[in-house]
């Protein structure tokens, strides 16, 4: 399947031709451009990886909820420095999802 990108608004179009307007924007078909095989490539690498960034960025929030009622519980103060650390920690993670995803988009990586 050929990949075919908007030349107004960098919308990527999957099929075998080009649509008849832009899904985004509503330019003519003549404003798509169909992509190189090197191009369309990255942009399947790139839409894998970010679904990975997003799929480990909601995992996170699930660690987030369990250490918050693992701080609440207060069991004893190992048990709260380990959940406190494990929500520190996954802050720092999806912090980091962002800058990378941030990244990506500037960089035309997002597909």
């Amino acid at each position: 399947m050929s990949k075919w990108q908007c030349g107004v608004c960098g919308y990527i179009f999957d099929g075998d031709e080009a649509p008849e307007k832009c899904p985004k924007c509503g330019a003519p078909k003549e404003e798509f451009a169909k992509l190189d095989e090197e191009t369309a490539s990255k942009i399947e690498r790139s839409r894998f990886t970010n679904s990975l960034h997003i799929e480990l960025f909601t995992l996170l929030e699930k660690v987030k909820e369990i250490s918050e009622k693992g701080i609440k519980d207060e069991l004893d103060p190992p048990c709260v420095k380990l959940f406190e650390a494990a929500k520190a920690y996954a802050v720092d993670i999806q912090q980091r999802i962002k800058a990378e995803l941030k990244g990506h988009m500037s960089k035309n990586k997002w597909g």
